[in-house]
């Protein structure tokens, strides 16, 4: 078989988060952990180029490396797409999604990758592909490869492909019409029975898990609170600074308001593809209230303004990325000793 593998900056061996702006190239033969992968196949597929490309650039640029990459792979009449793993990285999860969503589709031919269920790349793409469970570190990267070359030699062979946990693949929630022993009624009080008797039983559809939260205690006396905006409206500075999408945002940012008394649409600009921008692009204020604060404020109903507000784009953000984007922003918080937050939305 013929493999053509993508690999970030990182896993390609040219640096961090400083080459994060690597732009597209090409590498003949196997890079990195594509050369274990090669081994891994045991004869059975050669990886006969390597696609590299900067998670920066490849988030920022996906419509144009999307088309270079799929010329690539069409050019090099590869039998098999592979890309990552990418675990818990988020730019990289989402260019390896896009990149083999687009291969299979438009060039018919199989892709498959491995990234963390947290990966917000998961979420997007589990449905139209196999997503090999890379798991959150890459302590385990041969059982991942390993998997990742059995499920992809089935592909290529069209072999019947198993269940998530036989093959090692996230559950792409999808249904499959299957004769079994017993009719859905019966598996149904099955499962009802072991729970009451604490037994072990696995559900056949799993739900979105919402963990609960605690309510935080109340602010005793806001008139001495320090209070902090944050926003999923995407409203940036001129020029979107740090690249925050407008799509399934893998960032946020913190934005200086200390000399402001409110914010002018001049400045700023929305990054957010799910309202109209308009109402706000006239006036910030509509979606960071800080000429309201700043009167609060000098009337002594708010302790102190903080002086930064955060802001990302909500809009189709996948749950396990908006967690970790929540803890991030709150790690911010706590360390800036605020008091109380102020969510605005559209």
């Amino acid at each position: 078989m013929r493999v053509v593998h993508y690999l970030n900056q990182f896993f390609a061996g040219i640096g961090g988060e400083e080459m994060a702006g690597l732009p597209l190239e090409i590498r003949e033969g196997a890079v990195g952990p594509g050369k274990l992968l090669e081994q891994l196949f045991a004869g059975d597929a050669k990886i006969i180029r390597t696609v590299i490309c900067g998670d920066n650039y490849a988030v920022e640029r996906q419509d144009e490396v999307v088309a270079a990459v799929v010329e690539m792979v069409r050019a090099a009449k590869a039998d098999l797409f592979i890309a990552g793993p990418c675990y818990r990285a988020g730019r990289y999860g989402m260019a390896s999604g896009a990149l083999s969503v687009a291969v299979q589709s438009k060039l018919g031919i199989p892709a498959i990758t491995a990234m963390s269920e947290e990966n917000p790349g998961a979420d997007l793409y589990r449905e139209a592909l196999y997503i090999v469970d890379s798991g959150p570190s890459p302590a385990k990267m041969r059982d991942v490869l390993a998997r990742v070359a059995k499920l992809g030699k089935k592909l290529v062979q069209n072999q019947a492909i198993g269940l998530p946990a036989e093959e090692g693949y996230l559950r792409r929630g999808l249904l499959r019409d299957q004769f079994v022993e017993k009719t859905a009624a019966s598996r149904l009080v099955d499962m009802v029975m072991a729970k009451i008797k604490g037994e072990p039983f696995e559900s056949e559809m799993v739900s979105t898990f919402f963990e609960p939260i605690p309510m935080p205690p109340p602010v005793i006396d806001i008139s001495k609170a320090k209070v902090m905006v944050i926003t999923d409206g995407g409203l940036v500075p001129k020029g979107n600074p740090d690249k925050i999408e407008g799509t399934a945002a893998t960032r946020w940012g913190a934005y200086s308001v200390e000399e402001f008394e409110d914010l002018k649409g001049e400045d700023w600009e929305i990054s957010h593809g799910g309202y109209d921008p308009r109402f706000v692009q006239q006036d910030p204020d509509r979606l960071v209230p800080l000429d309201a604060l700043r009167a609060l404020e000098k009337e002594g109903m708010i302790g102190a303004l903080h002086n930064e507000f955060l802001s990302t784009s909500g809009l189709s953000n996948p749950l396990s990325n908006t967690r970790r984007i929540g803890r991030e922003m709150a790690e911010k918080v706590k360390r800036e000793a605020v008091d109380a937050v102020i969510l605005t939305s559209t």
